[in-house]
């Protein structure tokens, strides 16, 4: 077996952040147990001490840490602190999961090229907050999520893969975020297992798959089950 066939069968060691309940955590805890993902989850860190996300990874026997960053006295002392616990555990790739920290350009550009995270619109549209809100008050027919990689622009790095819904005309806010949602834990393990198996990578703000860069709004996911609310 060559050195490359060796570092593409070795599973692949996963640091998710969370600040919140973890529900796509919970869909790379179920792709590593099911064998979806050749990945295991190393650990699960936070910097909300009551972030639901914990207990998912505590009932799954995954290293479950808190990095407080109210306990910083500011943001680069924060980062600082979490690449440092993120590097102990040897990450191949960060994956933010509802992690409402922004991240120094510093911290970011250490990963660059390993760091995930997914929001939920179709960028680059709706950057930032209340996504599903704008879209509904902008009269929009289509909404969706996205991954990508992270780069120091918010929301602004390259798609990696999105996945669109029609937005129904008497959904409201939380109904078009629910049907969302269920689309998430489906996109970002696939774009998890596509960087897992070596297919996947960003050189220069350029994504690849299989050596050939993809369209700059990223893979379209094709589903033909309308999620429910």
């Amino acid at each position: 077996m060559t050195e490359t066939m060796h570092q593409v069968d070795k599973k692949k060691r996963l640091v998710v952040l969370v600040s919140g309940g973890g529900s796509n955590l919970q869909s790379f805890i179920d792709a590593c147990a099911s064998g979806q993902l050749n990945a295991e989850v190393s650990a699960v860190v936070s910097n909300n001490p009551d972030a639901g996300g914990l207990d998912r990874a505590a009932r799954a026997n995954i290293p479950n840490l808190v990095i407080d960053h109210r306990n910083f006295d500011c943001r680069d002392n924060f980062d600082k602190a979490l690449c440092e616990l993120i590097e102990s555990f040897a990450a191949d790739l960060v994956i933010l999961a509802g992690f409402m920290r922004i991240l120094t350009p510093e911290f970011v550009n250490h990963f660059s090229g390993r760091i995930m995270n997914i929001h939920p619109s179709l960028l680059p549209a709706y950057p930032g907050l209340h996504t599903h809100r704008r879209a509904i008050e902008a009269g929009d027919q289509q909404a969706g999520a996205t991954v990508h990689f992270v780069t120091p622009e918010l929301d602004g790095g390259p798609s990696i893969i999105q996945a669109q819904i029609a937005i129904k005309p008497k959904d409201s806010e939380q109904t078009l975020a629910a049907r969302v949602l269920k689309l998430e834990h489906l996109i970002y393990p696939e774009a998890v297992r596509w960087f897992c198996e070596g297919k996947l990578t960003m050189q220069e703000g350029i994504v690849s798959m299989d050596n050939k860069s993809i369209p700059s709004s990223g893979i379209i996911f094709n589903h033909s089950i309308e999620p429910s609310a």
